[in-house]
């Protein structure tokens, strides 16, 4: 039976997947500008604006992934949820694993946090605890934003919708670095606003563009390598979330502090152990195995042991 599915997945073209692909990214920006505005993308009103269209726009993304199995008769064992990373096993090491992970190589940010920060160990538990501090975080329409409808969204849509098309088509190896395409190009709808509101010269709004994509792709990169290798949509937007919240490291001023040593020893110690920790972390043996996305592998491989 595995061998009969690999051999419809093998046979069947890569044009449907990847113009799916591209009608989501488009479909999910271009929601971004259906309404006409005059202010800034960070004004309360049209951000709540936004919401509304990534939302609808993410809601009936399934029902793309749902037209490209039908149209192109690629035959799924597991369910269109399950593909997509929604289920039950193995959640609870999806939730903590790959966010560790991600701390990991965020050892050195974090340290110069610490370092600078204010507030003991025992303040900052003290304020995680306190349901004020949630209510006012949730009524900061660019704190939800950046840390819940950014994440929850474009891990839906440019994943866990995307991933199971690329797949079949052209491998897990491949669909994780061709995926973050899509992401990437995506992101370079904001030097339009740059530009409109002019923000900066337009030789520093294309540095910008061309930075953000980069540093996009990578992510979006690493983002698919744990969907694929845990199955679950969960881990991607916690990451996420994590990384909208610190942001790119600022390593400049990890080299002019005080502490510097102790930091950018934490920042190279952080990387290794990244490196070495991210296919232990991600091992599918945690998240129940096979990966749904990864029954859609025509072979087995080290991102897909079957």
């Amino acid at each position: 039976m595995r061998e009969e599915e690999a051999s419809s997945v093998a046979d069947g073209p890569c044009w449907p997947s990847v113009l799916s692909c591209l009608w989501l990214a488009c479909s999910y920006v271009g929601s971004l500008y259906v309404w006409r505005s005059e202010l800034p993308r960070d004004h309360p009103a049209v951000i709540k604006r936004r919401f509304t269209s990534v939302l609808i726009v993410s809601g009936l993304s399934p029902i793309i992934v749902w037209v490209w199995r039908e149209f192109t008769g690629i035959q799924t064992g597991p369910s269109l949820l399950a593909l997509m990373g929604i289920r039950i096993e193995g959640v609870i090491p999806a939730v903590i694993l790959p966010l560790l992970l991600t701390m990991v190589l965020f050892l050195g940010p974090l340290t110069q946090l610490a370092m600078d920060c204010p507030w003991t160990f025992l303040d900052g538990i003290r304020v995680a605890c306190d349901p004020w501090f949630w209510v006012l975080s949730f009524s900061d329409m660019r704190w939800l934003r950046n840390q819940v409808v950014a994440p929850l969204t474009e891990e839906l849509v440019f994943r866990a919708c995307m991933l199971p098309m690329l797949v079949p088509c052209a491998g897990p190896s491949v669909a994780i670095f061709t995926c973050p395409l899509f992401f990437g190009v995506a992101h370079f709808h904001h030097v339009i606003e740059l530009l409109r509101f002019r923000q900066g010269t337009v030789f520093g709004i294309f540095l910008s563009a061309v930075f953000q994509f980069s540093y996009t792709a990578v992510f979006g990169a690493y983002t698919a390598f744990i969907f694929i290798r845990t199955g679950h949509l969960i881990g991607p937007v916690l990451c996420h979330s994590f990384c909208n919240h610190m942001g790119f490291p600022a390593v400049s001023s990890a080299l002019e502090h005080p502490h510097r040593f102790t930091i950018l020893t934490c920042y190279v110690l952080g990387v290794i152990l990244f490196f070495l920790f991210l296919f232990p972390f991600t091992d599918p043996s945690y998240y129940s195995l096979p990966t749904p996305v990864c029954t859609l592998a025509t072979s087995p491989s080290d991102l897909c042991p079957l």
